[in-house]
């Protein structure tokens, strides 16, 4: 399984504004400091926004910040809002499934089992859990802003 840059983007986005949670932080400032592309981090925030992770703060001096207390933002909710499906092979897509085999191959259902354990896992942790080790405070505001 590979996640989508749109949800890696997210997850940087989100460390930004919870080590540095006294600044407002705008997309510009964001992508520039990530070497990403503006259009890329606006639709990033907005899925944020929408998701009720980010807060956006309007006008001349606003910017972006965390909507609640890091540790009450929780990755597994996170990779859920961010990712557009979780569609590890064609059978998955009950829609779009033409593989010849699916009705009687065995790997769905380890999969679906995996892609569990997976979402699961990461239930276990929260933005916190990102930012609260040695070194990860000094590595995301070293990134020149």
């Amino acid at each position: 399984m590979r996640l989508t840059y749109h949800t890696d983007y997210a997850l940087r986005l989100l460390m930004l504004l919870a080590v540095e949670p006294d600044k407002l932080h705008t997309i510009e400032e964001i992508a520039k400091r990530y070497d990403i592309s503006k259009n890329h981090m606006m639709k990033v925030s907005h899925t944020l926004v929408e998701a009720g992770f980010v807060h956006p703060v309007r006008g001349r001096n606003g910017g972006l910040r965390l909507a609640m207390p890091m540790d009450k933002i929780n990755l597994g909710q996170v990779i859920r809002a961010t990712e557009d499906n979780f569609n590890l092979v064609e059978c998955f897509d009950s829609e779009k499934n033409k593989c010849l085999i699916s009705k009687n191959c065995g790997l769905k259902n380890p999969l679906q089992k995996a892609l569990i354990s997976f979402l699961n896992t990461l239930d276990q942790y929260s933005l916190k859990d990102l930012v609260n080790h040695p070194g990860s405070l000094s590595d995301l505001q070293g990134l020149s802003g």
